[in-house]
């Protein structure tokens, strides 16, 4: 099968390549898919370039975080999905092989894909809405009553949670520039500050939940923004956490996000009810790897890079 692959970690468009590997064997927990698309990821990038690593690298490592296809195989133990079937999954970060035509991933994983989303909307969803429910459901506690600042609304993993702290019952506000302000806007915010003209810690105060995508110095300033007894919650590390939470009488906590199956599922029930829609903004073809690799490190996108998978 033809899958993308790194021999050793560097620079994207010099490890990266499109070649043959042997299909994956499917072990008795396992479910085999006909991958029709990958999602795209920063993790995937880190991971190239060696700043994060799944454990040993392997010869060659098939790298991909998030897939969406056709049921092939199931091992002996799994009796509730059957080939045929349409699934989506975040595969174990441990393994990936997400950017490949065959695909194997542990049962625990995989959820049905909603039969209202295409291939590639499916496969855009599972890192970024996993990450999203988490941080809201897991990591805070947001619900009717509570304030929420969204960093980096249009993004991938912004523009989905918007959605579900909308959900929840949240009051949202989000930041945003250009034309993701208004796409924001009808993702469901109740506020959208434009980071372009406008400074949010400036214009904002008693925010019960931050969650912020961004980090750096957007991190730093969202401590002024919290209520007392506030939580900020974030993907990236936070320096002196501590301290700050000290400083500022609140809770601070990064987090990983982790694969589940049965949190797919509830997902695609809220895609089913309108609730949820992921936001896809550019495909690539398998081939093109490298360069969707290259689109996601330069940021700035309104959604989901996916890469395209042909039957």
């Amino acid at each position: 099968m033809k899958a993308a692959v790194i021999n050793e970690y560097g620079q994207v468009g010099d490890v990266v390549t499109v070649t043959e590997v042997p299909t994956p064997t499917v072990g008795p927990r396992d479910v085999l898919i006909e991958a029709r698309a990958a999602g795209v990821n920063p993790v995937d990038h880190l991971i190239v370039k060696g700043f994060m690593s799944p454990g040993p690298l392997a010869q060659p490592l098939v790298i991909g975080s998030e897939v969406a296809g056709v049921v092939t195989a199931v091992g002996a133990e799994v009796t509730d999905l059957a080939v045929g079937d349409e699934v989506f999954a975040r595969v174990d970060p441990r393994v990936g092989g997400a950017f490949a035509e065959y695909v194997a991933v542990d049962r625990s994983l995989v959820a049905a894909k909603p039969q209202t989303l295409s291939f590639e909307e499916a496969a855009s969803l599972p890192l970024v809405g996993l990450t999203a429910w988490q941080a809201l459901t897991e990591q805070s506690q947001v619900g009717p009553g509570t304030r929420i600042l969204i960093h980096g609304g249009a993004g991938g993993v912004g523009s989905v949670a918007v959605q579900l702290a909308k959900h929840l019952g949240a009051e949202v506000v989000a930041t945003a520039g250009g034309d993701g302000v208004d796409l924001v806007r009808k993702l469901g915010a109740d506020q959208v500050v434009d980071y372009r003209t406008e400074q949010f810690d400036e214009v904002l105060s008693d925010i019960d939940v931050v969650f912020d995508t961004v980090g750096g110095a957007t991190q730093d300033r969202s401590f002024r923004v919290l209520k007392p007894g506030g939580t900020l919650v974030s993907i990236v590390p936070i320096a002196d956490a501590e301290a700050k939470k000290a400083e500022w009488n609140v809770d601070a906590r990064a987090f990983m996000m982790r694969p589940h199956g049965e949190q797919l599922t509830r997902l695609a029930s809220l895609v089913a009810s309108s609730e949820l829609q992921p936001l896809l903004e550019t495909t690539f073809p398998l081939d093109g790897t490298a360069d969707a690799l290259q689109k996601v490190e330069r940021g700035g996108a309104r959604g989901k890079t996916v890469i395209r998978i042909p039957a």
